[in-house]
């Protein structure tokens, strides 16, 4: 069951880690939502800074344990701010309480946690929500459109890069650079943005050819990758991500059969979305696309006003465990294949595939060298 109050009382959030993610992100798109939540609860490992948290956002009790605050508190919705390797562990506790969990990323630590997660939501109670907030927006959702309906023609060629910089003193924090915490480097704590946003609007990969190296940073983790993916339609993509990059950008480029529609930002509100025509192409052809709108943009409120929607409804979360999948094999086979020097299928990556348990499949590694 469920502990959804009736539509005109507030939702009941509680926040699970207090960090920068959950007071710089996750409390404004909280804010944006308006009378429809109300701050239960923060849990943090800390007590002191739940403590802290709580006062200073109006956020109620304070919990240092996630399991007594659930019990306590009886939350509606779970923010889950953690780092990566606690992810699985408080989702599948939230879904088991039958709460809804809003969960960031990158989803999961494997596809094992995932699929963990899928267990626990089969088994009845509430439902997960992941935070890839670069496929909301009204741009996005009309690209996605023009793509789905071939308006402008099948995609044949996509780059995507993610080139930001991320120096060593971003590395102290205890959890980050490490398999065991932060699950992965470049490629899925920075590069899973834009990389999610190429699958959502391209549809299912077929295989993946990757490189991925420890070039500068004192970090066990890659800290750039290289990609080469082949989708079911047969288009072909490259992804760029590296955080050694001091002039920071993101760019998802899609060649159609008659036009280029690409994303430029850094701030990742979906505003530098542009659509340039083949030469020779009709006016009426042009007008079919209509121009890009900017009116919503991506972000966590606008995912997170979606996720309230869908559990007031009783609809099942948009960005949910199966739309995620996809991106978290992905990157699995990714770190696989740099691993291992060759391509790997999509499907491949079985409960028997040691990259099914992590993402670095027991080596520590991130490349051949």
């Amino acid at each position: 069951m469920t502990f959804v109050q009736e539509p005109s009382q507030p939702l009941r959030v509680a926040v699970v880690g207090t960090g920068q993610i959950a007071r710089f992100a996750h409390l404004p798109a909280v804010r944006s939502v308006g009378a429809q939540l109300e701050l239960v609860a923060a849990v943090d490992v800390d007590e002191s800074v739940a403590k802290e948290f709580a006062t200073s956002f109006g956020a109620g009790a304070a919990f240092t344990d996630v399991a007594t605050m659930l019990d306590a508190v009886r939350p509606d919705l779970v923010l889950v701010c953690t780092p990566p390797a606690w992810h699985a562990e408080v989702v599948v506790a939230t879904v088991r309480a039958g709460a809804w969990a809003f969960c960031e990323k990158p989803p999961t630590a494997s596809l094992a946690e995932l699929d963990r997660i899928a267990a626990a939501e089969a088994a009845g109670g509430g439902r997960a929500e992941f935070v890839f907030q670069w496929r909301t927006g009204s741009a996005a959702e009309h690209v996605r459109r023009l793509i789905a309906d071939g308006t402008l023609g099948r995609a044949l060629v996509a780059m995507v890069s993610t080139t930001w910089y991320r120096d060593a003193a971003y590395y102290e924090a205890p959890w980050r650079g490490r398999w065991e915490t932060e699950i992965g480097g470049a490629t899925a704590g920075q590069g899973i943005h834009a990389i999610d946003l190429l699958l959502s609007l391209l549809g299912p990969w077929r295989t993946v050819t990757a490189v991925a190296d420890t070039l500068e940073r004192a970090i066990e983790v890659e800290d750039t990758s290289m990609a080469i993916v082949r989708f079911e339609s047969g288009a072909l993509a490259s992804l760029v991500t590296s955080v050694l990059c001091p002039r920071e950008d993101s760019a998802v480029r899609i060649d159609l059969q008659d036009a280029t529609v690409e994303l430029r930002q850094h701030s990742g509100d979906g505003s530098g979305w542009t659509v340039v025509p083949r030469p020779g192409l009709g006016d009426d052809r042009l007008a079919a696309a209509g121009p890009v709108p900017h009116d919503v943009p991506a972000s966590h409120g606008s995912q997170l006003r979606r996720l309230v929607d869908d559990l007031r409804a009783g609809r099942a979360p948009a960005t949910g465990v199966g739309q995620v999948r996809p991106t978290v094999e992905l990157l699995a086979a990714l770190y696989k294949s740099a691993a291992s020097g060759r391509p790997v299928r999509a499907g491949e990556i079985g409960p028997d595939d040691p990259y099914y348990a992590s993402m670095h499949g027991g080596r520590g590694t991130v490349s051949t060298g």
